[in-house]
């Protein structure tokens, strides 16, 4: 599985979160605390926003210890709003395309988590896109997928009865290629001026997913796990969540696909 972070608030260096702290995204890269796979080598990227509406995006596939350019880029560039993702593949190649985040037009996304039995459903997925986001697909990966789906479910209108219709879609696609419906979904997105996550899992046990104050009057963070422990207070978001934060407040609601919600109402 894979870890990220991601900020807002005011500017900071991106080394802030990507490199500075004790337990950074990059050393998180080369050892997590609380993933099955503690090594995230397959890639990483980020996305930040600035003086125009979409962001800026670097990604490759070198492991993120060893990228001098994400180093050096980490110290120069400041952001009040960005996205950072390390990669550990669970499908799909090691390719620049694979590496999160996913960007279109001014919404980035990035993914922990995995479409269970994925190449039964991926087709039917792919072929439920309209035109012009099928033709956006640039890898392979089940986490780009979805980020499609998502907007093609209305992200921009949206956000929350977004990734709700997106995620029912999985699941019936799941149903109707006769496997049982499988799908861990820890996200997070912007769209350049909030910022987005959800914390989800058909098990009920999504990837872990966490927040806290980054500053006092300065901004807050959200992360895959805590980047570091030192007088920080980190809080886990509960099970089935949907986050949304604004530089005024945060807000946590309770997450169901759609097509379970239609059947508790009904």
């Amino acid at each position: 599985m894979c870890r990220w972070a991601a900020y807002l608030g005011d500017a900071i260096f991106l080394e802030d979160v990507i490199a500075a702290p004790s337990h950074s995204l990059i050393a998180q890269s080369r050892q997590a605390r609380e993933a099955k796979s503690p090594t995230n080598a397959d890639g990483f990227g980020v996305a930040w926003y600035g003086d125009r509406p979409e962001p800026g995006l670097y990604r490759d596939v070198l492991p993120a210890w060893s990228d001098t350019n994400l180093s050096s880029l980490g110290r120069q560039i400041k952001s009040g709003l960005f996205l950072a993702h390390v990669r550990a593949s669970t499908g799909g190649g090691t390719g620049r395309a694979n590496c999160h985040p996913f960007v279109s037009g001014h919404w980035s996304f990035m993914h922990n988590g995995q479409i269970g039995g994925f190449e039964r459903v991926r087709r039917v997925l792919e072929n439920s896109l309209s035109d012009a986001l099928f033709d956006q697909l640039e890898g392979t990966t089940d986490s780009e997928l979805f980020f499609r789906v998502m907007l093609d479910e209305g992200l921009a209108q949206d956000p929350q009865g977004a990734v709700s219709r997106a995620t029912s879609r999985v699941l019936e696609a799941a149903r109707r290629a006769g496997i049982e419906p499988a799908l861990k979904l820890t996200a997070a997105f912007s769209d350049g001026r909030a910022l987005h996550a959800v914390r989800y899992a058909t098990d009920g046990q999504a990837p872990t997913l966490y927040t806290a104050a980054f500053a006092k009057g300065v901004g807050r963070c959200i992360a895959s796990e805590p980047f570091d422990r030192d007088g920080r207070t980190w809080h886990e978001i509960p099970q089935s969540s949907f986050v949304t934060m604004t530089r005024d407040r945060t807000s946590i609601r309770p997450f169901t696909p759609a097509a379970a919600a239609l059947a508790l109402a009904s």
